[in-house]
């Protein structure tokens, strides 16, 4: 298998339509070499794994970078793809794995910067912040002060729209720790919401 496919090429001339070809055919032609499949698998799924692996490293670039090896990796690993899970369950578990490698070696002062980033400017006006952001983005900027497994579940459950056991699949965590998990990351994300004045969903 070649390594030097050029995706964002491929994700030119493939439009991510045609969903006559379902994802478990697409993995099996790409097991099979076919590049055609593996340009058409890039369009369909290259922007949720994009932004899944955006909220893990926080680092544009990087995400972009690591969208790309997640597809390589698909490419050459395509061949042990059983299909016991959703095609895209598979490739979110990859995904993580790349992300948390990145993460894991760019770890001191790189995380440092991030975490001070995250910390919210006391001399902004919470009021004036309300004003000026949607919900949307205050949302985001909620996530972003969950722990890094917690944020990890809202993300896969909310974003991906993935089952606890697709989420425990995908984490490698017992389905009751995913549950556990998820009922602390929404009472800390209520919280979060609370103080920008939103109720907490029931």
């Amino acid at each position: 298998m070649q390594n030097s496919l050029s995706l964002p090429k491929l994700q030119s001339r493939i439009t991510p339509d045609s969903h006559a070809h379902p994802d478990a055919a697409l993995i099996a032609r790409i097991a099979a070499g076919d590049r055609g499949a593996l340009g058409l698998l890039f369009a369909r799924h290259r922007v949720r794994v994009y932004r899944f692996v955006l909220r893990l490293v926080n680092n544009a670039a990087n995400a972009d970078d690591l969208t790309s090896e997640v597809f390589l990796d698909v490419w050459k690993q395509a061949h042990r793809f059983e299909g016991r899970s959703q095609v895209s369950t598979w490739m979110l578990a990859i995904a993580r794995h790349r992300a948390l490698s990145a993460l894991r070696s760019r770890r001191d002062e790189q995380l440092d910067e991030d975490l001070a980033a995250a910390i919210p400017d006391s001399a902004d006006d919470a009021e004036t912040l309300l004003h000026e952001q949607n919900k949307a983005a205050i949302l985001r900027q909620c996530l972003a002060q969950l722990s890094p497994a917690h944020r990890e579940i809202v993300d896969l459950v909310y974003y991906h729209g993935k089952s606890i056991a697709e989420v425990a699949e995908i984490t490698g965590a017992p389905e009751a720790t995913v549950k556990t998990r998820m009922f602390y990351a929404r009472k800390r994300l209520a919280v979060l919401l609370d103080a920008w004045g939103f109720q907490a969903a029931a």
